[in-house]
């Protein structure tokens, strides 16, 4: 499993579309996302002050886009090369901070 963390209007969006995407897409040709250990640090990094998240896990077995394991911050991460197809999100979890900290277990 491979998890990608989104804000819950963007998600919403991603119905409608059929498929998911973010920003990323258009800056840097991927969309983030992490392994289960990563998942935390990624949280607290790059969404440090949102109230709530959703973290969608994605088997790769499913994925129509391809997915590749690159470094970044001194780790490999996975990268999904396009369009997110719905039918590879297996479950979608709404995340809130507690304490001013998000957590994340598998």
């Amino acid at each position: 499993m491979i998890y990608h963390i989104t804000l819950p209007d963007e998600w919403e969006k991603s119905a409608g579309r059929g498929y998911h995407t973010a920003a990323s897409i258009e800056t840097e040709g991927f969309i983030h996302c992490s392994e289960a250990g990563q998942v935390e640090r990624s949280l607290n990094r790059f969404f440090a002050g949102q109230p709530r998240v959703l973290i969608l896990s994605i088997d790769p077995e499913r994925l129509t886009s391809e997915l590749r394991h690159e470094p970044a911050h001194g780790e490999l991460f996975p990268h999904i090369y396009g369009p997110l197809n719905l039918d590879a999100v297996v479950d979608v979890r709404p995340v809130e901070p507690v304490d001013g900290r998000f957590h994340f277990s598998a």
